[in-house]
C-alpha cells in the first residue's frame, strides 16, 4: 500500500521523502520492524520511541511517521510529521485492514464495572437471534468457536483493526468489545464509529497509578467520549454521574434504570438459588415487557441484562431472542461457580476494587448464607486507594477474611496486605481474619475451613490464568486449582 494510502483521513507533513512510498506493514514496536515497514514513533508513558529512529531505519524502515521532530534525520527513509502519532497510528491501522468496522455491527461497552458481563449478554443476545457476533474485552477474544487471550482490555489501534479483519474473515456480522478510559485517551478506537455505544455505571477507579488518570473528572469525560463516537446511547439513568459524563453527547440515547423512569425499567427482582445456580429474574417494563429471567445473580446483573435487552431491541432483534440469550449466558470469573462441594458454594469473580466487591458482596449477602467468606489480596504496582477501600468493603460485608496476594508484580505482599488492614481498620476492625500471603496456601485453607451452608468468595482474579510476582507470570487458574484440591482432599 502506499503511504498516501495509509494516511488517507490524517493531516500531515512530509519532512523528507516520498508521500507515494510504498508500505509493506505498519509497526509500533521497534522490535517487530522489518523492511518496508512504516514506524510509528508513540510517545509512552515511560519510554519515547522517537529515540528508536535510528534503529528502526537501520532494520529496513521505509517510512517513520513522528510527532515531534528528530534531532538527525536518517537518511534514505520518508519521514511524516503528524501531531498526535497515537492517533495518526489508529487511521493507518483502519485503512491498512480496509476499514473492518465499517462493515460489521459495532456495539461499545464502556463503565467502571460491569463492561465484561453486559458484553458477554449482549453478545450471547445477538447470537441467540442468528447473528455471529465477535467479542473483545478484559476476558479476551472470542469467535469463530475461538478464544485467545489480550494484553489489554481494549487492544492497541493495529491489533484491534486485525482483530476486526480476521472477525470480518470468520463470518462476524456484529462485535461487541469493551471500551476502557485508557482505551479512548490512547487513541485505540480511533477511527471507530459505532452503531450502539453502552455506559454501565461510574466510579473511581484507574486514577492516580502509573499510567492512569489524573483525577475522576479526567476519568469521567474520557468516559463520555464514546457518546461522541456512537449513533446511540444506551445509558444507565440511575448512575449519579450519568448526565455529567454524556455532556456533548452526540447520539440518541436509550435509557434503563431500576429506580427511575426509563424506556427500559426492572423491578420485583427474585433470588434464584439451587444446586450449582445463583440467578434472579425480574419484571421488564417500558418498551418491552416481560418477566426476564438471567443466570446470573445479583442487582448489577439486572442492571447488565437491561443494558442488554435495550441494545437488542436498538439493533431490531426479537424479544424472545434477547431473553433466551440471557437466560443462558455465563461469564468466566464473573460470579462463576465452581462445584467442589454439596455442603457449601464457592464462587470466584474479578472484583478488584471497592465498588465491585461492595456490589458482589452485597449481593451474595441477599441469599443468606451461613457465613459469607471472602479471599482476596490487591494488585501491586496499583493505587493504594484500592486496597483501603477494599479493605473496609469486605470487613463490613463478610463473616470471614482470607488476606493473600493478588498479582504483587514488584511490590511485596505484606506490605499490600499492611494497606489493605488499614482500610478494615475503618471498616469492622473485629472481623474475624487470617493472612496467607500464598495465593494458592489461601485456597487450600478455605476448602480445608470450609463450613456447611458457608458462600466462600474468591475474588480479584476471575478469567485470569496467571499470577504475577516480581514481573515474572507463572499459571495460576483458579477453577482448576480449586476442583483439583476438593478432589484431592475427598470433597463431597
Amino acid at each position: 500500500m502506499k503511504l498516501s494510502q495509509l494516511m488517507e483521513g490524517l493531516d500531515y507533513l512530509v519532512l523528507q521523502g516520498d508521500a507515494e512510498a510504498e508500505v509493506a506493514d505498519v509497526a509500533y514496536d521497534s522490535r517487530k520492524v522489518q523492511p518496508g515497514f512504516a514506524f510509528v514513533c508513540v510517545v509512552g508513558t515511560n519510554r519515547d520511541s522517537h529515540d528508536y529512529a535510528e534503529d528502526v531505519a537501520a532494520a529496513g524502515a521505509s517510512v517513520l511517521v513522528i510527532q515531534h521532530k528528530l534531532d538527525e534525520m536518517p537518511a534514505g527513509v520518508t519521514v511524516v510529521q503528524v501531531e498526535n502519532s497515537r492517533h495518526a497510528l489508529a487511521i493507518m491501522s483502519c485503512n491498512l485492514f480496509g476499514n473492518p468496522a465499517k462493515k460489521m455491527t459495532m456495539i461499545g461497552v464502556t463503565g467502571t464495572k460491569g463492561k465484561t458481563t453486559t458484553a458477554h449478554m449482549i453478545q450471547a443476545a445477538l447470537n441467540a437471534a442468528g447473528k455471529t457476533c465477535g467479542i473483545i474485552g478484559t476476558n479476551g477474544t472470542a469467535f469463530a468457536g475461538e478464544r485467545h487471550a489480550l494484553a489489554n482490555t481494549t487492544p492497541e489501534s493495529y491489533e484491534l483493526q486485525k482483530l476486526f479483519s480476521e472477525m470480518l474473515a470468520a463470518g462476524c456480522d456484529s462485535v461487541v468489545m469493551e471500551v476502557s478510559s485508557q482505551g479512548l485517551m490512547m487513541s485505540r478506537v480511533d477511527g471507530i464509529h459505532f452503531d450502539v455505544g453502552v455506559f454501565t455505571n461510574l466510579y473511581p477507579d484507574h486514577i492516580g497509578g502509573p499510567g492512569e488518570h489524573q483525577s475522576f473528572e479526567e476519568y469521567r469525560a474520557w468516559k463520555g467520549q464514546l457518546f461522541r463516537r456512537c449513533d446511540v446511547g444506551v445509558v444507565n439513568v440511575d448512575d449519579k454521574n450519568c448526565n455529567t459524563l454524556l455532556a456533548g453527547h452526540t447520539c440518541r440515547l436509550v435509557s434503563y434504570a431500576m429506580h427511575k423512569d426509563a424506556d427500559f425499567v426492572g423491578s420485583g427482582l427474585e433470588l434464584e438459588r439451587g444446586e450449582n445456580f445463583l440467578g434472579i429474574s425480574y419484571q421488564l417494563s417500558g418498551v418491552w415487557n416481560a418477566r426476564v429471567r438471567v443466570n446470573m445473580p445479583g442487582e448489577f446483573s439486572v442492571y447488565n441484562s437491561l443494558a442488554a435487552l435495550a441494545v437488542g431491541q436498538v439493533l431490531g432483534l426479537e424479544m424472545e431472542a434477547v431473553c433466551k440469550g440471557l437466560e443462558q449466558v455465563s461469564v468466566k470469573g464473573r460470579v462463576e461457580l465452581v462445584p467442589v462441594s454439596k455442603r457449601f458454594t464457592v464462587l470466584i469473580d474479578f472484583a478488584h476494587n471497592e465498588a465491585g466487591t461492595e456490589n458482589l458482596l452485597t449481593t451474595l449477602r441477599a441469599y443468606q448464607p451461613k457465613r459469607l467468606v471472602v479471599l482476596f489480596g490487591c494488585g501491586g504496582d496499583r493505587s493504594r486507594l484500592r486496597r483501603y477501600g477494599m479493605g473496609e468493603v469486605a470487613s463490613r460485608l463478610a463473616d470471614f477474611l482470607i488476606l493473600t496476594e493478588d498479582n504483587n508484580r514488584f511490590e511485596e505482599v505484606e506490605a499490600i496486605l499492611a494497606d489493605i488492614k488499614i482500610g478494615i481498620a475503618q471498616g469492622r476492625p473485629d472481623v474475624p481474619c487470617v493472612e496467607i500471603p500464598d495465593r494458592l496456601d489461601a485456597l487450600h485453607y478455605a476448602l480445608d475451613h470450609a463450613q456447611d451452608g458457608d458462600m466462600i468468595a474468591v475474588i480479584g482474579k476471575g478469567h485470569e490464568t496467571y499470577r504475577d510476582r516480581k514481573g515474572k507470570k507463572t499459571p495460576f487458574l483458579e477453577r482448576e486449582l480449586l476442583l483439583e484440591y476438593a478432589q484431592q482432599i475427598g470433597l463431597e
